[in-house]
């Protein structure tokens, strides 16, 4: 694998591709002992936030990636190849409003259009569309559970693992929208031309 260089997502994602690539028989020593370091070429990894993973990827600075399909979905405009679903940090993109009566179906109700906090302004904006309902977008960057805590909005698409913080936040699931998996990706042209070094990885996962 010496030829790939693979983009690698830190966060809830990271030690679990660590122990993946370990399995497939590279080194990720150096990357475990050195927090703050975001290069290793010895290994052939690159670390980043598992949003930066497709822009790597797709401008050819990674020829493989690894990351959830939630950050897929969000950027589909990317142009690059899903290879694998690699089967771990499962979780699921759901619509939550706070307990009790659904303040969003109400202000849809009353208003014909309820008002949705997330970070994931495409993938929401894609699900209303083909639910066909008409739904203001919020972009937020930080903790959205705070949006239907403070009137922000009437409800929140954000991904969930547990759904420990929901609940810890009064707020419930009404609807799920995705589910998500870490998925192994591609930059076209290096499908192309390390075919061969990118099939052979291919079969290492199929052994492990």
């Amino acid at each position: 694998m010496s030829e790939l260089r693979v983009a690698v997502p830190r966060g809830a994602l990271f030690m679990s591709t660590l122990d993946l690539l370990d399995r497939l028989g590279v080194s990720t020593e150096d990357v475990r002992e050195n927090d703050r370091r975001l290069l290793f070429e010895r290994a052939g990894i690159i670390t980043m936030r598992p949003s930066d993973v497709p822009t790597y990827v797709e401008a050819g600075a990674a020829d493989l990636g690894i990351t959830g399909k939630d950050v897929l979905l969000e950027q589909s405009e990317r142009e690059l190849y899903e290879l694998v679903d690699l089967g771990y940090g499962h979780c699921t993109m759901v619509l939550a409003t706070v307990a009790g009566t659904d303040p969003a179906a109400e202000a849809l109700r009353r208003l014909g259009v309820m008002r949705i906090a997330t970070k994931y302004p495409r993938i929401a904006t894609r699900y209303f569309l083909e639910t066909g309902r008409q739904a203001e977008i919020v972009e937020v960057k930080g903790s959205v559970e705070l949006a239907p805590l403070t009137g922000l909005a009437e409800g929140i698409v954000d991904l969930t693992a547990s759904g420990a913080t929901l609940r810890e936040n009064g707020l419930v699931v009404r609807e799920e929208i995705a589910r998500s998996t870490a998925r192994l990706i591609a930059n076209p042209v290096s499908h192309k031309l390390k075919a061969q070094a990118i099939v052979a990885l291919l079969e290492r996962l199929d052994a492990v």
